[in-house]
């Protein structure tokens, strides 16, 4: 059980953490109850269950937590979050074990980096999602090979009209890009 106790006492791991979480210290209310990773449709595919992690953010077990799977393999659906009898924001804290492992050079066994970077630079130019744009510049770039194996899904969804082979640009790009920038001017301030 993760007690509630002065900032001091805590470990340098789980300050971070909680300094990277909206709504962060709430985790030292973590019961160890289980039900985040009971309620996880991808549980089972994770190194540690959220509860697992929670307890290795307390103990300082920093490396063994951001070189896991546990948060790629998040799936963002907030179910454990909706379940957490002590409302820790279970899902936020994945975030931040994300961007903390892409800080200090721990994701190494997942492609999830290289592929959120294609996507939000395509959202970036062009306002939207566009899905043969970032499978085919995220395999050029991370897995050329793998592009041959891919062609045969990509081409039945051309067929389909579930694949554009050319992206669509939305009408106010320019203010997205705005709102981007300021987001990135302020986030160097923190």
């Amino acid at each position: 059980m993760v007690a509630d106790t002065p900032s001091d006492n805590r470990s340098k791991f789980l300050r971070d953490v909680i300094a990277d979480t909206p709504e962060g210290e709430r985790i030292v209310h973590c019961l160890q109850c289980g039900s985040c990773g009971g309620s996880c449709p991808n549980g089972a595919e994770m190194n540690y269950t959220p509860r697992a992690v929670i307890a290795m953010i307390a103990a300082d077990r920093r490396e063994e937590v951001l070189t896991s799977n546990t948060m790629w393999q998040c799936v963002s659906c907030y179910f454990c979050t909706s379940r957490c009898p002590q409302d820790i924001p279970i899902t936020e804290i994945m975030y931040a074990l994300k961007r903390m492992s892409i800080r200090e050079g721990k994701a190494r066994k997942t492609d999830a980096p290289a592929l959120a970077k294609t996507f939000t630079d395509l959202v970036e130019k062009y306002g939207r999602s566009f899905e043969f744009g970032i499978a085919s510049r995220y395999l050029l770039f991370n897995r050329p090979m793998s592009m041959l194996k891919s062609s045969g899904m990509g081409m039945s969804m051309f067929a389909k009209g579930r694949l554009a082979l050319t992206p669509t640009r939305i009408r106010q790009v320019k203010q997205l890009r705005a709102i981007i920038n300021k987001a990135r001017e302020l986030s160097q301030h923190d």
